[in-house]
């Protein structure tokens, strides 16, 4: 019997637009070597199947070895996510790319680039409304001032301590407010909308 389970690379390329596929297959031959041609061989395979089924797939395709399939398929998968990410990144993904920058010229001890790629993060999360981002960007950047590397403290120690404060509050109220919607669609589930003063009452 075909094995019909469910897949999460099968869910995933189905939901791709054809826009997204070809930039995927373009992302692919750009970075291309024998194993990214196995990957396309192993997309287009799934992207023609109406639903998944392992065996039709090993059949159909005689150069995917099962004891291959789950790699390939792990790889293909962070594949399709990369290009996802580099063809059409909302500002959470930008956001979380910068921090990775930062990282990455912090172990580096590139110290200053770091900070200046933390500076804007900070500033692209604010105008965005992104407090856990700003809030991430502040705790890093105080990170690298703390350890004295830079001799920039004048006047930043309080600067700093000034806008964590700050943004720890909004995150503060974000998540109290969060919370507070969380219960009411709770209420809401058991209880539909307020009918009477005694539904009233107990949403208050």
């Amino acid at each position: 019997m075909p094995n019909r389970n469910t897949d999460e690379l099968f869910q995933l390329i189905q939901s791709l637009s054809k826009s997204e596929k070809r930039i995927f297959k373009l992302h692919v031959k750009r970075v291309s070597g024998s194993d990214d041609l196995k990957i396309l061989a192993l997309f287009d395979a799934l992207d023609s199947m109406s639903e998944y089924d392992e065996e039709k797939l090993l059949r159909k395709n005689s150069s995917i070895q099962k004891q291959q399939l789950s790699n390939m398929k792990a790889y293909l998968y962070k594949q399709i996510l990369s290009s996802l990410t580099h063809s059409s990144p909302d500002i959470e993904t930008q956001l979380s790319e910068q921090l990775i920058y930062a990282r990455l010229l912090y172990n580096k001890g590139l110290y200053m680039q770091a900070l200046k790629i933390l500076d804007k993060v900070k500033s692209l999360a604010k105008a965005n409304n992104q407090s856990t981002y700003r809030l991430q960007a502040l705790i890093f950047e105080k990170k690298i001032e703390a350890m004295h590397i830079t001799r920039s403290m004048e006047g930043r120690a309080e600067k700093l301590s000034k806008e964590s404060c700050e943004v720890n509050n909004r995150v503060f109220l974000l998540s109290n407010l969060a919370g507070f919607a969380l219960q009411l669609y709770s209420w809401y589930i058991q209880h539909g909308h307020a009918r009477d003063e005694k539904d009233e009452k107990a949403l208050q």
